[in-house]
């Protein structure tokens, strides 16, 4: 009995004194920490094209921006991103007396961070030119401390021939972004004319943070050029964004691409596969949205069907799907069916419609295929 006593004993007093040497007087309260992890975005592929949810227009403390390169990659990383790009100004340096100017420094911090993180890193730049003309994104650049770094407007033409000769996606960006403060400054104006005419324009930015530039759009239709929605960041994102909200998205480019590649985002962009995605709205080419929403939207046979007692009708009942964490506003443009459908994200809703009807249109009041007209969309009910 002694022999257990002791044996016991001299279990507890290890105990005791693991315990004593592992708290060290420090109580840890990890259980309040955030914890790691991705949050996916759910969005199925469209006519066997990834959807990739990209942020091409941020900046950091290497121009203007509040935060290091390496912040804005976890924030890519738990946001569900796949593809961001740092486009730091050129000739707009306020912190040089804090932070040394090279504009490659940024992409080249985070390029490690972002390869371990599975977050396509595109390196790329923005031309910020006096408005206006305005600011130009370049994507897919070479050497950003190449390019023209001086701000006076006889030198508009040489910054965009530059990023031109490396190749690079050249979009413009928020058109509309002084439209209280220049007059005629969102317009489309004759530099941009030019550059559209060369070639040497293939996109714009139609979504700007949390502004919808409805001229964009429409100059975008008229002249095939690729539809882009981005943050254009400053500060983190969670200072802007209401991200813990349910449904609320920073500002993004869904990008239809091949595979998941620098490569395959860019053959996209030059094809203008792409919508623009704020939060419960979408942006973009009619062929475009719809396929990203026939991708996402199912309709289910009848499986119920009630006949009034009165009248004698019959009202058939469906079931509409929504396999994705888009969200789709519909209201009813002819048939008789249900006038009004909310398809959150992963979820599904009941429709019903009166019998002997092939199909009900809606219009999808969340979607912009134009800046006065929605996508409609075509339920089958047969």
């Amino acid at each position: 009995m002694k022999i257990k006593l002791t044996i016991l004993s001299a279990f507890l007093l290890s105990v005791s004194g693991l315990q004593a040497q592992t708290d060290n007087g420090v109580m840890r309260l990890e259980e309040f920490a955030y914890p790691v992890k991705r949050n996916n975005l759910n969005i199925p592929n469209v006519n066997g094209f990834q959807v990739l949810k990209c942020d091409f227009h941020m900046h950091t403390v290497f121009t203007d921006g509040h935060v290091w390169p390496n912040v804005r990659v976890q924030e890519a990383w738990r946001e569900g991103l796949d593809a961001i790009s740092f486009t730091e100004h050129m000739e707009y340096n306020p912190y040089k007396d804090d932070v040394k100017v090279d504009h490659n420094r940024s992409h080249d911090l985070a390029v490690n961070l972002a390869k371990e993180n599975n977050i396509v890193l595109v390196k790329g730049t923005e031309v910020t030119r006096q408005t206006p003309p305005g600011h130009f994104n370049a994507l897919f650049i070479e050497d950003a401390n190449t390019l023209v770094s001086d701000n006076d407007p006889k030198m508009d033409q040489e910054a965009i021939d530059r990023v031109y000769q490396q190749k690079a996606f050249i979009f413009w960006n928020h058109p509309g972004w002084q439209v209280n403060k220049i007059p005629g400054s969102y317009e489309w104006i004759d530099f941009v004319e030019k550059q559209y005419k060369d070639k040497k324009l293939h996109g714009i930015e139609v979504v700007n943070g949390l502004g919808f530039h409805k001229k964009a759009l429409d100059w975008a239709l008229d002249r095939n050029l690729t539809i882009i929605g981005n943050t254009d960041i400053h500060n983190l994102i969670a200072n802007s964004y209401d991200i813990e909200r349910e449904g609320v998205h920073r500002t993004m480019t869904l990008v239809m691409a091949k595979d998941r590649s620098a490569a395959g985002i860019r053959e996209a962009l030059d094809a203008g596969r792409t919508v623009a995605w704020s939060s419960n709205y979408l942006f973009g080419k009619e062929e475009n949205v719809r396929d990203l929403m026939n991708a996402c939207v199912s309709v289910s046979p009848a499986y119920f069907e009630k006949t009034n007692a009165k009248t004698k009708e019959v009202t058939k009942y469906y079931e509409v799907k929504n396999n994705s964490d888009l969200y789709f506003e519909l209201e009813l443009k002819t048939g008789k069916g249900t006038k009004k459908l909310v398809l959150y994200p992963e979820s599904t809703q009941i429709l019903t419609a009166d019998a002997g009807q092939s199909v009900l249109s809606y219009d999808v009041v969340s979607t912009y295929i134009r800046s006065d007209k929605h996508l409609t969309f075509d339920i089958n009910l047969k």
